[in-house]
């Protein structure tokens, strides 16, 4: 499995998550040994075109990773610049509010990237309407990014992507597997002569038990239940009681009908849920100001017992970051193991295309060559050539290659990735880590019986079918005003009214002066003509 520590970021991620890019197919390649040859020359194409700089700004996938310090480490960065004959500049963070603060001032002070991923949550549209975005239609074609539409993507996907009827946005490459699910202490339980929760009333007695019977054994009363992440501005979607009442995450189609799981009329008893267990004090009760991956550091440190994680190898052996591992280096009898306190009710809908790629509409009108030169690169990244060496490394020092079987070398790759800053975090926010689609099995020596029970034990919970289309709020229509005043709502519920009785009139003015009722009526028109709704 591939050594990456990636946690679910606890916000819808149909908003949102990972940055997507293309390569060539396996007929152009033209270093059929992977990155240590893509290294080594620059291509015949690229060396008869001008070099030309390009900026990018592009996203994480984990907090704490970082570049080289030392530039002569980043085999991959070299790999594109001499492949393609291009200068990059990179600019890259975890994807948030920061994010998207920093890219707002880049655009604010005429800085603006070649090409960024998006994460604000309206999937580009106020950059469409300010006019920035360029027309992508002779840039993003079956032609020009072949892996992109082979492997990834299909047209009828972008085709229902598009935003007002503009080609000014393509999704990345995403994941189609599913991997949400809870964790919990099963030696905490063991410890306190426990099950493992399968109903919402025994998970519940567990969150008490873990709260007050001293699951760590140090004769203190200091640890609780649950934790997640609210940074500050939202309660948060990892809460199992939305579940309960019956909202998956995050949009579905329930008795013919679009249900937007974040503001619909049964978040009322969702947060008289939520706060039953948090006015017993059985939740960390820093959740709300917890930013980014913390409640999953409080996990690490034994200070909470149940989790929900977002990976695969969220808590596998066989990843060196994983919360599993993390937790072992600090007491060895540690052992986090994947369950549902909702029985085998859907924790999540099917994935649609996420997070979108963008073209600065200034690069395009000034040099469209660079953008073309952008395309190229993308498609490569998104080819097998560019996946194996955004993912695993070089071939032959950090993997090796036997048919379609790659085969971890995790010595090699925690010297020269993991401990050089776990740098292809960052330069695989093309594509998702899934091998499978183009074709290859990845085996890591490290991977053990218990993480492939963790992969079967997630592959058997349901998921709930997805609304078929990507949606778009209709023009004059504020996504992110909605949400923001959706948020400042419930949290307003939550701990000033302590109670969820104004719900019915709170969602009253999201429908009305937030305009909600026209967006949804817009999106179940969406829905409809993708022949979900009759």
């Amino acid at each position: 499995m591939n050594n990456k520590f990636k946690t679910l970021v606890p916000a819808l991620l149909v908003f949102s998550l990972a940055l997507s890019a293309c390569s060539s197919g396996k007929s152009n390649e033209t270093a059929p040994n992977g990155a240590a040859n893509a290294s080594s020359s620059p291509s015949p194409s690229a060396a008869k075109k001008e070099r030309l700089p390009v900026k990018m700004f592009i996203s994480s996938l984990n907090a704490s990773s970082v570049l080289p310090t030392d530039a002569s480490k980043d085999f991959v960065k070299k790999a594109i610049e001499e492949k393609f004959n291009v200068d990059l500049a990179v600019e890259y963070m975890f994807p948030g509010n920061d994010y998207n603060t920093k890219i707002n001032t880049l655009i604010a002070g005429n800085n603006i990237p070649d090409v960024w991923r998006d994460a604000t949550g309206d999937g580009g549209l106020k950059f469409a309407l300010d006019g920035l975005l360029a027309d992508m239609t002779t840039f993003v074609t079956p032609q020009t990014m072949p892996n992109y539409f082979k492997y990834w993507v299909k047209e009828e996907e972008l085709a229902r992507y598009r935003i007002n009827n503009q080609y000014v946005r393509a999704p990345l490459p995403f994941n189609r597997n599913i991997y949400r699910t809870y964790y919990i202490r099963k030696d905490w339980l063991d410890k306190l002569g426990l099950k493992i929760p399968q109903t919402y009333d025994e998970y519940v007695n567990v969150l008490r038990a873990f709260t007050n019977d001293d699951p760590d054994g140090d004769g203190k009363k200091n640890t609780y239940g649950f934790s997640l992440s609210g940074n500050g501005t939202a309660i948060g979607l990892d809460w199992p009681e939305y579940i309960k009442n019956g909202l998956t995450l995050a949009l579905f189609v329930e008795n013919n009908q679009f249900i937007d799981m974040q503001s619909d009329i049964r978040v009322q008893q969702v947060v008289e849920d939520i706060m039953k267990v948090t006015k017993e004090g059985l939740v960390d009760p820093d959740y709300f100001l917890n930013k980014g991956v913390q409640h999953v550091d409080k996990a690490t440190q034994g200070k909470v017992g149940i989790v929900l994680g977002g990976t695969k190898d969220f808590a596998y052996d066989s990843n060196p970051q994983s919360l599993q591992t993390r937790s072992k280096a600090i007491n060895q009898q540690a052992d986090w193991v994947p369950f549902t306190p909702l029985g085998k009710t859907p924790l999540q809908t099917a994935t649609l295309p996420g997070s979108p790629f963008l073209f600065s509409k200034v690069a395009a009108e000034k040099s469209p060559e660079k953008v073309k030169r952008i395309v190229e690169i993308l498609d490569w990244l998104a080819s097998e050539e560019g996946f194996l060496l955004t993912h695993y490394g070089i071939e032959g020092k950090h993997y090796t290659k036997n048919g379609n079987t790659i085969t971890l070398n995790n010595a090699a790759y925690d010297a020269d990735i993991v401990k050089q800053g776990n740098f292809l975090d960052i330069w695989s926010f093309f594509t998702p880590s899934s091998p499978e689609v183009l074709g290859l099995k990845l085996i890591d020596p490290r991977e053990t019986e218990r993480d492939r029970s963790i992969e079967t034990f997630i592959r058997s919970i349901p998921t709930r079918a997805s609304v078929g289309t990507n949606l778009v709020p209709p023009p004059g229509v504020d996504l992110a005003a909605f949400r923001t005043r959706m948020n400042e709502l419930i949290v307003k519920m939550m701990f000033d009214d302590k109670s969820a009785a104004k719900w019915p009139e709170y969602r009253e003015e999201l429908l009305n002066k937030y305009n909600g009722k026209k967006m949804f009526d817009a999106y179940t028109e969406q829905i409809k003509a993708a022949g979900i709704i009759k």
